[in-house]
């Protein structure tokens, strides 16, 4: 959506055709798409993200509270500095779920899609527990 102003300045409406998905920049084979904010700034950012089966991202905090709501399939989520999915939980679309800020937390996706909404007041930012676990670099 490339009118995504600030979700505290105007009513904003995307319906499901309106999504504009584009490549992750944080999560290999996964897509993202920008509802509302701007995600460089300190204001409310609403984002989804579509992850793709068997989907596993690294333990990494950000600098601020994330508010998800798994919107369909189902998303493994836990909590630590480790990735390991028999101490986790598996979500089923519908469920919400809030990380507090710098929280290590990890995701990961069975045999099917997940979508995923995720809302915070940036500026955005992440930091992985293990630095090369970062697709950034390289």
């Amino acid at each position: 959506m490339s009118d995504a102003a600030s979700a505290v300045d105007k009513a904003i409406l995307v319906t499901p055709e309106q999504v504009a998905w584009t490549d992750s920049p944080v999560i290999a084979n996964a897509k993202g798409a920008l509802l509302a904010g701007d995600p460089s700034k300190a204001e409310m950012t609403v984002l989804r993200v579509k992850l793709p089966p068997h989907c596993k991202h690294p333990p990494h905090t950000h600098p601020f509270s994330e508010v998800a709501t798994v919107l369909s399939g189902r998303l493994g989520y836990g909590l630590g500095e480790t990735f390991d999915t028999s101490k986790g939980w598996v979500l089923e679309a519908g469920t919400f779920a809030v990380v507090p800020a710098k929280r290590s937390h990890y995701i990961w996706t069975d045999d099917e899609e997940a979508i995923v909404q995720i809302q915070f007041v940036g500026p955005f930012g992440i930091e992985y527990v293990n630095p090369a676990d970062d697709p950034r670099q390289g």
